[in-house]
């Protein structure tokens, strides 16, 4: 089964890292869709989804429907990524 992991970004210097960090450690059971923020997306569903994950600041990621708990409330560092799984096959 796959991994759905979504990084909600702002293409700034502390979101870039993270979308980085992610792209190395992601696995061939990790699927990550990047949303940019100040791009928006064509039909505007990355900021329905902002709402529906509660996101409240970028970088965020969330990771089979699930917002990752260092997105909430501290730092995204890659011990927490690869607790969510990502990385993991």
């Amino acid at each position: 089964m796959k991994r759905q992991v979504e990084v909600f970004t702002a293409n700034c210097p502390v979101c870039d890292p993270v979308v980085k960090m992610i792209r190395e450690l992601a696995c061939d059971r990790c699927e990550v869709t990047t949303y940019n923020l100040v791009k928006q997306c064509e039909d505007k569903t990355c900021l329905d989804k902002l709402d529906e994950y509660g996101i409240k600041k970028v970088p965020a990621v969330v990771v089979n429907g699930e917002l990752l708990d260092c997105c909430k409330d501290s730092a995204i560092t890659k011990e927490r990524l690869m607790e969510a799984g990502i990385g993991q096959s």
